[in-house]
Order: C-alpha cells, then structure tokens, then sequence
C-alpha cells in the first residue's frame, strides 16, 4: 500500500493549482543566510482526487458566501540544528521569538507526507469541515493511519471552531469514539458543529467521515477554555 500511496504522490508531482486560499506570510529566521520559503498553495500536487473533488466543491460554495475557505496553517519553521539547539536553549530568545520561530505540528512534515487538509467555515451553521488526507508517515498498525494522527486532526478541526466561536481557547477535554481504522493516504471529511458556549466555556462535537459520506470512523466531543488575554500562561 505504501508503495502504491508513494507511486500515486510522485505522478501527481508535475501538477500545480493556482493559490486559492489566503496564506500567511514567511517568517524570519534565526539563520543570517536567505531562506526560500516552500509554496504551501492549495491544492497540493500531492492530493489525491477525492479530496480535489471536495475541494472543487467547497470552492464552488464559497461563492455565494456561505461558506469560506480557511486560510492553511502552513508557517516557516527554524531552519538549521543550531538554531533549534539555541531557541530552545536561551530563555530570553525562547520567550520574544516563541510565535515567530516555531512551527505548528500539523504542518511539520514535507508535502504530502503527512498532514495534508483545508478547513472551510459556514457561519450561518456554525460548522467547519476538514478536508484531510494522511499521509504515509502517519502510519499506525500497517496499512493504517495512526490513532495520534486522526486525534490531532480531529483536535484541530473541532479547535477551529471553538477559535472561531471564542478567540484564544486551549483544550480542555477531548472524548473520541474510534469506530474503525482509517486507510493509510485516504481522503476523510472530518466535521466540527459548534453546540453552545458558556461563559468562557466553548462546546464542541464533530465526526469523521469517509470522502463519500458512507462510512463513519471516528465520533467526538471536546471542550475548550477560552483563555484571558490578561493572564500569563508561564
């Protein structure tokens, strides 16, 4: 399977689609040499055609304005062994460079190896679904994505709408029911509804789904804490 998931990267590796979310801009190194920043435009060469066809269809109801396509989480990250050896090393340089420098975990692998997703937002409904295909680094028991890989994106997809709903919030409590294990590179729909909000208390639910909505893998409920722009976490 790893093979064929490999073979089907490496044809889709010529094909590039305009950029058509909004990303966010490079961030600086430590390192004094010039950094080229990797085009982290979606679609990526290396989604497969479930999840371009979801995609294409998403877009297709973004135009009206009722849904919007989320800017990607793609971030620059440290560049050189030193860099990360003196970021984490030095309290002073940890604390001012902590946003600027670090990376988020979802896209810390190489295109198409790993976290491959786009979230799109409908504000009416108070939902957001996750488009996400796993890539052969995720892999779990053989053949199959890991349960820590779903959990994050899972994690992720509900977040977005507690941020949304709430502003700053952290995870507070995150219930899943793992129905059944996911193929390792297939493309699933992982839906976040938002239930309610109490005070600084944000409710989360949310599903995982097959690309065909057939087949349901995974069920969860989570709960955020929207965090006091006042207060310190350290």
């Amino acid at each position: 399977m790893l093979r064929a998931c490999a073979k089907h990267l490496r044809a889709l590796g010529a094909v590039r689609q305009p950029l058509l979310c909004e990303p966010r801009p490079a961030l600086r190194s430590f390192s004094s040499k010039k950094v080229v920043y990797k085009d982290f435009s979606i679609p990526n060469p290396s989604w497969r055609r479930d999840i371009r066809l979801l995609f294409d269809e998403f877009m297709k109801k973004c135009e009206d304005g009722s849904w919007k396509c989320l800017p990607p989480g793609k971030c620059g990250s440290i560049q050189r062994t030193q860099d990360f050896k003196t970021f984490c090393l030095d309290p002073e340089l940890r604390k001012e460079d902590l946003r600027t420098q670090t990376r988020v975990f979802t896209s810390s692998f190489e295109e198409g190896l790993g976290f491959e997703y786009v979230m799109f937002y409908n504000d009416v409904e108070k939902r957001t679904v996750c488009l996400f295909q796993g890539g052969p680094y995720l892999k779990g028991m053989p053949g199959f994505l890991h349960g820590g890989a779903i959990a994050t994106m899972i994690d992720t997809t509900l977040g977005m709408s507690a941020v949304i709903a709430g502003g700053t919030v952290m995870t507070a409590n995150l219930n899943i029911n793992f129905k059944r294990p996911i193929p390792l590179c297939s493309v699933v729909v992982i839906n976040s509804q938002l239930d309610k909000v109490e005070g600084r208390k944000v409710f989360v639910s949310g599903n995982v789904q097959s690309a065909d909505e057939k087949t349901l893998y995974s069920e969860a409920t989570s709960l955020f804490i929207k965090l006091d722009p006042d207060k310190s976490l350290t």
